[in-house]
């Protein structure tokens, strides 16, 4: 089972960036703009699938509005955000399910 805390889903998530873009992930900070970290388009799309692969879940996303400031994550820590509420969220609804 894969671990739902948000310390274990941030971490993988940077390990995934880092994996996919083949970036430094070393200086990422939460208010870092994901266009200054210097993923491309191409990239950031190859970043939000391994993310949904891994996690199982689907991340609303448009490629045309990164760098955009009002963007639904422009930043790091944004994305991460996004991220880890919605595993946690799928996991909540697959607890009471269960």
């Amino acid at each position: 089972m894969t671990n739902t805390s948000r310390e274990s889903i941030e971490q993988r998530v940077v390990e995934l960036f880092g994996e996919t873009t083949r970036l430094d992930v070393a200086q990422f900070r939460s208010e870092l703009l994901l266009a200054d970290t210097g993923i491309d388009s191409l990239g950031l799309v190859e970043l939000i699938f391994a993310i949904e692969d891994e996690y199982d879940i689907s991340i609303p996303f448009n490629a045309n509005e990164q760098g955009r400031p009002d963007a639904a994550f422009a930043s790091v820590g944004q994305l991460l955000e996004q991220v880890v509420s919605l595993v946690q969220s799928k996991h909540s609804d697959s607890a009471v399910a269960a």
